[in-house]
């Protein structure tokens, strides 16, 4: 069992800078938790929090059941996956694994069957006597990963553990957690700036900004139902499409363009009749045939799909993910129309929905 609970944690500097603001999370047992948000959003620093290398400057952390707010970082039973690997380059590849069972001052034959045991999981048996520097990036953070599973913590915290890799080697590492995740049934909070990170490997993701949760949900929840603005643009590549309009006679009106509303959304927006509402649609959300005109800008022909940069009425910024190969030309105008449309208070920046939603 391990069960973390996170409850109302704060991080102050000694400068009085707030850092991490009120985060509230309650981690299953066996759930891969991913923190995802931009460079500064208090991600990593909840992270050290957790694993005892920050200071909690209020709050409490549990762990199955037990507070260990003020335990140091040795006794907390975790392992921390940086992103720099931080493997001891004069030593081999065994015994950077077997490190700190070796401090702990293990039975060297347990301490043996351990290190076999994660070689094999991870496929670096054949590498166990070399040393760091004769391993790729990929293989070293496998170590890291390695040197982790031998201790058999009840959690396991990710720091970045990709940023330092090629996107080939990325896309296959992040196979490899998912692989591990699902053998070993381990708990995992995860931290990465990178949106595709979270959407694929997380069991749930946690949205940050500035020090605070924007949204906790599953990477459908985020994708599909953003609470707001922000994970609306930072969760989905390419980000979704804002647009300033104002909803009047049953339609929302943009400089130059306008997009029809179903009776449904008319009644949801009814509320705002007159008023401004910031419009929202992925890219992937945009088909062509309609009565919008997109002045094509460029063309990113990716195979199966084109993105078309581009803009629409009085020169608005767009992109749409459209199916197939384009050989549309710069100024071209292409025909579309919105299947899905997102709906934000220009004030508050929070969605718009039913009440009961």
């Amino acid at each position: 069992m391990a069960e973390l609970k996170l409850q109302h944690l704060d991080k102050i500097y000694d400068n009085k800078v707030q850092a991490v603001y009120d985060f509230n999370l309650d981690v299953k047992d066996g759930e891969l938790i991913v923190l995802v948000g931009p460079s500064g959003c208090g991600k990593s620093t909840t992270l050290r929090m957790v694993a005892g290398l920050e200071d909690i400057s209020n709050g409490h952390l549990l762990l199955d059941g037990k507070d260990i707010t003020q335990a140091p970082a040795k006794d907390r039973d975790m392992a921390m996956v940086f992103q720099n690997y931080a493997l001891y380059g004069h030593m081999t590849i065994y015994e950077n694994m077997a490190f700190s069972l070796t401090l702990r001052k293990e039975d060297p034959n347990v301490i043996h069957k351990k290190v076999l045991a994660a070689a094999e999981i991870l496929d670096l048996t054949a590498q166990l006597n070399k040393k760091p520097n004769q391993l790729s990036g990929g293989q070293r953070q496998r170590v890291a990963m390695g040197r982790a599973i031998v201790r058999n913590p009840k959690v396991f915290l990710f720091d970045e553990p990709l940023s330092n890799l090629d996107a080939k080697l990325r896309s296959a590492t992040r196979r490899e957690i998912l692989l591990l995740h699902k053998r070993l049934q381990a708990t995992i909070l995860y931290v990465t700036h990178d949106q595709t990170e979270a959407l694929t490997l997380a069991d749930r993701i946690v949205c940050m900004s500035m020090g605070h949760v924007q949204q906790i949900g599953t990477p459908l929840e985020l994708y599909d139902r953003p609470n707001n603005t922000f994970v609306a643009t930072f969760i989905g590549l390419p980000p979704m499409n804002m647009f300033d309009t104002v909803f009047e006679d049953g339609v929302l009106k943009g400089k130059g363009f306008s997009a029809e509303l179903t009776p449904e959304q008319q009644s949801l927006l009814a509320p705002y009749a007159r008023k401004k509402i910031i419009l929202g649609v992925r890219p992937e959300d945009i088909a062509e045939g309609g009565s919008l005109e997109i002045r094509v800008g460029n063309n990113e022909n990716l195979g199966m799909n084109t993105l078309v940069h581009g803009t629409v009425g009085e020169g608005i910024h767009i992109t749409a993910k459209l199916r197939g190969w384009s050989d549309n030309k710069v100024g071209d105008l292409v025909p579309v129309h919105f299947n899905r449309m997102h709906f934000f208070d220009p004030e508050t920046t929070n969605a718009i929905r039913k009440e009961a939603e």
